[in-house]
């Protein structure tokens, strides 16, 4: 499916948020594709995978699972793509440069509050309601900016999250990585050891460790540990039980599984049960 037309949604400096609302079926692509606004990636319901550079021009990616209860900020010019997981009811903020809050320059991952999630649908209602002709422009256009605001004040207070999962560019990071990490992403209860990882792309377990650390910025452990995150989150928020989230994760105990992720999230696993 094609990104599609995005000039009717094309923000301004008079109208510096704009709300696109679409349903995706599962499966659903967007091609990488970038824009001179940021934009703000969330779904009121389903999961989307989002794959992005974390800034203009940059070379570092990252993969981004996103439940309903998350978003995925994208700066302006990243290269993004986006895949939806499940059904998914999208929501795409489109912001102006100029009304980003300070210090945005790069990807993140925020939490939506239940305010949050109201304004983006109010903004939505909105914009609806100005694109019909014979609506009252000036009512319309007063409460549009004064949800404008409204939705980036709560932006920039939303706290953050390392959910995301770095992964090497996909030109001009080692393909040796890239096929390992992308193994892992497929099967990700699998409990191979990274010695057994790197043997299956052709490197040898140094190799892979040192790759790591230099195009990820992190150890094979905690990058693994963010994509198990990533994935027992979408399956808790369908309401899953703790016991199969654990096995999908390779995990052997619940126990050992709900440590690992309250060290992680500071909450329990059933805190983000639907």
């Amino acid at each position: 499916m094609a990104v599609g037309n995005t000039d009717p949604f094309r923000p301004s400096v008079e109208r510096p948020v704009r709300v696109r609302a679409r349903y995706l079926p599962a499966d659903t692509h967007f091609e990488p594709h970038q824009h001179q606004w940021a934009q703000l990636a969330y779904c009121a319901s389903g999961v989307l995978q989002v794959t992005a550079t974390l800034a203009a021009n940059a070379q570092d990616e990252i993969s981004c699972i996103v439940p309903f209860s998350r978003a995925v900020w994208i700066a302006p010019a990243s290269l993004h793509a986006v895949h939806a997981l499940e059904d998914a009811a999208f929501r795409t903020l489109y912001i102006h440069a100029a009304a980003a809050p300070p210090g945005w320059h790069s990807g993140r991952m925020t939490i939506v509050s239940p305010l949050l999630r109201e304004l983006i649908q109010a903004l939505d209602e909105v914009g609806a309601m100005l694109a019909n002709p014979t609506a009252n422009q000036p009512l319309g256009i007063a409460r549009e900016s004064l949800l404008s605001a409204l939705v980036l004040d709560e932006l920039q207070q939303a706290p953050t999250q390392q959910l995301g999962v770095p992964l090497p560019h996909s030109l001009t990071g080692d393909h040796r990585l890239r096929m390992l990490c992308d193994a892992v992403l497929r099967a990700p209860a699998e409990c191979a050891t990274l010695g057994e990882w790197a043997r299956d792309v052709g490197a040898s377990e140094r190799t892979i460790a040192r790759l790591f650390r230099s195009q990820l910025g992190t150890s094979f452990q905690q990058w693994r540990q963010q994509v198990v995150l990533a994935r027992a989150l979408p399956m808790l928020a369908r309401g899953a039980p703790i016991s199969e989230v654990a096995a999908a994760s390779g995990y052997a105990s619940d126990s050992a599984f709900t440590a690992m992720f309250k060290q992680a999230m500071g909450q329990p696993p059933s805190a983000f049960w639907r």
